[in-house]
């Protein structure tokens, strides 16, 4: 791997990529990304503007006709390049990740960069299944059969937290289905969105399939969102943010895809594996700093369990290693911005005055004093209707609640407005059942909770959102599906023809 400041000779021409290069944006103003465990400079680039927008959708459209005019094989071939021009460069993917959000090295090496090579292994195959109903002669003189075409030029919006997998979930679908994309990354972790789509070129994918424009979500995202030429978007982020999206693209009657805010419910029921469960909650709050929209953050535990389990994940939440996001042996590394940090220390110390701090709570000094650190903190004795129960924290912050009858437990899980992800904690396979029924998420786990897989899709209920990453089911928001429809009688006057006019 580089040394900490390899990309600002990387990126010396600029961190916009536009139609195959990079070039500085225009907006007149300027961004430094920084390494939040030391909070030293990384790369310092010009923001994308207005034209700058304009110029990448401009790009996108001029290259889609000839991309989705490409035979699913030929677009499969090169999402299979892709892979493996990803796979020979992952350890600098996993370095650009850590370096420009804080995970630990760990992290970007065995969860970010093999989930996104495989998640474009994966498009690689299913650009070839993009089927539609088979034919047949429904009116009995016609044939119908249904076609999956490619929309035209996306515009998307990928968050900070897990900017590699965000751009990859973005881009694949929509280039597999023979569309062109326009993705506006996080301005503060641009990194790793740019060196995928330099990566595609590497690839073979001809320009202007993948552009990425690096601004100011009031400036360049709402412009691309908003943009005539833009077909469809899918925004990743919070759901006030959301909301703003929405009113955009409907104001230009566009697509939308959301995938928005979570609060993940983790149902613990009196014949759970008390020790399955206290591992399971620690590694699903503490993951990636808690900074997951899946994240575990609020634990409803049956009261017969509740406080040994209390005990044990504060027991546990002790043992984890905070630490340089580049040494092997860190479990925890710092938020992804010191104002990140001080959002997420404002909700616990809010708490305090309610609930119980019962581990955690604080800022690390030392060694850790320069970085956006937290500690892994646990918090009892909250109410129902209490901000930390309610509010999304995005950090290393779990919430645990008693609940006595089942039917208490699931409704408590589904008290909030969101609905992306949530667990169920029992050896029960009946309890368990009712519960993946009745839980209003798009992901339950039942004794797990976090896995994702590419084949399988990603997506909310509520104000978490609507429609799918990953999965064939992504292919929805990204394909146009149109009936085509063959006279087969070859007669001139229908019978149909008469209720319209003449006499039969």
């Amino acid at each position: 791997m580089g040394n900490r400041f390899q990309f600002k000779d990387r990126f010396a021409e600029g961190a916009q990529y536009i139609d195959g290069r990079l070039r500085p944006g225009t907006s007149g103003r300027s961004h430094t990304v920084v390494d939040p465990a030391t909070g030293a400079e990384v790369l310092t680039y010009e923001l994308a503007g207005t034209a700058d927008v304009d110029e990448a959708v401009a790009a996108a459209k001029r290259a889609f006709p000839a991309w989705s005019a490409a035979t699913p094989g030929e677009r499969s071939d090169a999402l299979h390049r892709l892979a493996a021009v990803l796979g020979e460069q992952a350890e600098d993917f996993a370095y650009a990740e850590s370096l420009q959000c804080g995970k630990p090295i760990k992290l970007s090496t065995e969860f970010d960069v093999p989930g996104t090579i495989d998640n474009t292994a994966f498009f690689a195959g299913a650009a070839r299944h993009l089927q539609g109903q088979a034919a047949a002669e429904y009116s009995g003189d016609h044939t119908s059969y249904v076609r999956r075409e490619a929309i035209g030029v996306v515009g998307s919006i990928a968050p900070w937290n897990y900017p590699l997998q965000m751009a990859a979930w973005k881009i694949l679908p929509a280039i597999a289905a023979g569309n062109t994309i326009v993705l506006k990354p996080a301005e503060l972790t641009p990194l790793t969105s740019l060196m995928f789509a330099q990566a595609a070129k590497d690839a073979g994918l001809p320009d202007g399939v993948i552009n990425i424009v690096t601004g100011a979500g009031r400036d360049a995202g709402e412009h691309l969102v908003g943009h005539p030429d833009v077909v469809m978007t899918s925004f990743t982020g919070s759901t006030a943010v959301g909301k703003r999206v929405a009113e955009i693209a409907t104001a230009t009657v566009k697509r939308l895809h959301l995938e928005l805010g979570g609060k993940a419910p983790f149902l613990v029921f009196d014949d759970a594996d008390l020790e399955a469960a206290a591992h399971g909650a620690v590694a699903a709050s503490l993951i990636n700093t808690g900074q997951d929209c899946t994240a575990a953050t609020r634990a409803y535990v049956q009261r017969p369990l509740h406080d040994a389990f209390v005990a044990r994940v504060a027991e546990l939440m002790e043992t984890v290693r905070l630490g340089d996001p580049f040494a092997p042996d860190t479990d925890l590394g710092p938020l992804v911005s010191h104002a990140q940090r001080d959002r997420v220390a404002g909700f616990v110390e809010r708490a305090r005055a309610y609930a119980t701090v019962v581990t955690g709570g604080e800022i690390p000094g030392g060694d850790l004093a320069e970085g956006a650190y937290y500690r892994p903190t646990l918090i009892s004795g909250a109410a129902q209707d209490s901000e930390v129960v309610q509010a999304e924290i995005f950090g290393p912050v779990l919430v645990v609640l008693p609940f006595d009858s089942d039917d208490e437990g699931i409704a408590l899980a589904n008290d909030t407005p969101y609905g992306l992800a949530a667990s169920a904690w029992s050896r029960d396979v009946y309890r368990a059942g009712r519960a993946t029924r009745e839980l209003k998420a798009g992901c339950v786990w039942v004794n797990d909770h976090i896995p994702i897989i590419s084949e399988m899709p990603h997506g909310g209920y509520k104000a978490s959102g609507f429609g799918k990453d990953m999965s064939a089911y992504s292919f929805e928001e990204y394909t146009q599906v149109k009936h085509v429809m063959y006279d087969n009688t070859a007669v001139a006057a229908k019978d149909w023809h008469r209720t319209i006019f003449g006499d039969r």
